[in-house]
């Protein structure tokens, strides 16, 4: 009986995202630098802004990247956004750092 034939299984993500898509964002993921990760919103722009504001106050050039597709912020186990990631690290999300924060972090961090 085909009807009750074994579906093939393709690998994806919970939202349904093609293999290829997946090893994309993986790849993207391990990329240095700053990502802010979410939609595109007020909040994701002001910690944007921020970073931009801490980097130009420590003197320290690093590239900005802003993540706002959904299969690839998954990819970092972010559930809340905004997200900062830091050399493939999430160092912080589900909120907007202050620029003090953001030092602190880069302080800690680099």
């Amino acid at each position: 009986m085909s009807l009750f034939k074994k579906k093939e299984e393709k690998k994806s993500c919970c939202c349904q995202c093609s293999v290829d898509a997946m090893e994309q964002a993986e790849e993207t993921k391990k990329e240095l630098g700053i990502k802010i990760l979410g939609s595109g919103c007020a909040k994701c722009n002001k910690l944007e802004e921020n970073v931009r504001q801490a980097l130009e106050e420590m003197n320290i050039e690093l590239p900005i990247g802003h993540v706002t597709d959904f299969a690839q912020i998954a990819t970092y186990g972010v559930m809340s956004t905004p997200a900062l990631v830091l050399n493939g690290e999430v160092v912080s999300f589900g909120k907007v750092l202050t620029v003090d924060e953001v030092k602190h972090i880069l302080k800690v961090k680099l």
